[in-house]
C-alpha cells in the first residue's frame, strides 16, 4: 500500500505546481506560500480528527517532536524557495531542478538511515541524475546568474536541498507517530515560518489584496499539497525513504503534461530525453 500512497503523492504534487503557478502571477510568492499553508494546516488537522489520532499528542517523545519541528522548518524553507522559483521561471525548468533532491535524499538515506543500495539502484540513481542534467540548459544557469540574485535557478536549487532534508528528518520524525498527526504538527511549524517571513518582509498588506481568482488557485494548491503530504508521509511511514522519495518525484510527469496544456510550455529534444531518463531511473528505483 505504501507504493500506492507514494504514487498518489506524486500526482497531487504535480497538480500543486500548476495551481500554484496560476496563483502567483501577480501575488508575491512568500505571501502566497503563507496563505497556502493556512489551507494545508486546516486540511491536515481535519484528517487528524478523522483518523482519531489527536489523543496521541501527549505521547510524542521529545526526540520525535524535535525531528518533526526540524522537518517542518526544512519544508518551510523549501516551499519559500520553490514558489519564488516558480514565480520567476518556467515550470518545466524549475521542477526538474527541484526534483534533483531525489539523488541527495537517496545518499542521505544511505548514510543516516542505513538503507542499502545495490548496483542496479546505483545505476538508477545515475540515470536520474543524468536526466536532471539534460533538462537543465547552460543558458538557464547563465541567465539566472546575470539576474544578480533574482534568478530562479538558485531558488530552485535551494528548494531541492531543503526538500532532501525534509524527507530524511520526516522519516525519523514519524517513526513513532501516526502519519496524519505528524503531518499536522509539521505544518504548524511551516505556518509560523511562512507568516514570520511575511512579517519580516512587511508584506502583510499584500495578503489582503490578493486578486480573488489567484486566491482561489492558491487555496486549491493548498488542498492539493495537503493531499500530497498525507499520501507522502503515509508512504514514508511504511516504506523506505530511498524509494518513496523517487516515486514522489514522478510528479514531474504530471507537471510537464499540465504545463503544456495550461501554459503552452514545450520541452526540447534534450529536455525530453532527460525527462525519459529521469522517469526510467525513478521507476527502476521503485522496482529494483
Amino acid at each position: 500500500m505504501w507504493l500506492l500512497f507514494a504514487v498518489g503523492s506524486a500526482f497531487f504534487a504535480g497538480v500543486t505546481s500548476i495551481l500554484a503557478k496560476c496563483g502567483i502571477r501577480k501575488t508575491d510568492s512568500t505571501v502566497a506560500t503563507a496563505v497556502r499553508t493556512v489551507v494545508v494546516l486546516l486540511f491536515s488537522w481535519i484528517m487528524v480528527l478523522a483518523a482519531g489520532s489527536l489523543d496521541q499528542i501527549g505521547s510524542i517523545g521529545a526526540d520525535t517532536l524535535l525531528f518533526l519541528v526540524l522537518s517542518g522548518a526544512a519544508t518551510g524553507a523549501s516551499w519559500l524557495c520553490y514558489f519564488r522559483a516558480l514565480q520567476l521561471g518556467d515550470i518545466n525548468k524549475v521542477v526538474p531542478i527541484d526534483r534533483s533532491s531525489t539523488v541527495l535524499t537517496i545518499l542521505l538515506a544511505l548514510i543516516f538511515l542505513g538503507e542499502g543500495i545495490s548496483l542496479p539502484k546505483t545505476l538508477a540513481v545515475f540515470g536520474i541524475a543524468a536526466g536532471i542534467f539534460l533538462m537543465i540548459e547552460k543558458k538557464d544557469v547563465a541567465d539566472s546568474e546575470r539576474q544578480a540574485g533574482k534568478g530562479w535557478f538558485f531558488y530552485a536549487a535551494g528548494s531541492a536541498f531543503f526538500a532532501s532534508l525534509t524527507a530524511i528528518l520526516g522519516k525519523v520524525g514519524i517513526s513513532g507517530v501516526e502519519s496524519n498527526l505528524g503531518t499536522a504538527i509539521r505544518t504548524c511549524v511551516v505556518l509560523v515560518m511562512a507568516w514570520l517571513m511575511v512579517a519580516v518582509q512587511k508584506k502583510g498588506k499584500e495578503a489582503r489584496a490578493i486578486p480573488k481568482r489567484e486566491l482561489l488557485f492558491i487555496c486549491l494548491s493548498g488542498v492539493a499539497t495537503g493531499a500530497s503530504w498525507l499520501c507522502y508521509y503515509r508512504a514514508l511511514q511504511d516504506g523506505p525513504a530511498s524509494i518513496v522519495a523517487p516515486v514522489d518525484k514522478l510528479s514531474v510527469l504530471v507537471t510537464v503534461a499540465f504545463s503544456r496544456l495550461v501554459f503552452g510550455e514545450k520541452l526540447g529534444r534534450r529536455a525530453a530525453a532527460g525527462l525519459l531518463l529521469l522517469t526510467l531511473g525513478t521507476v527502476a528505483m521503485a522496482l529494483l
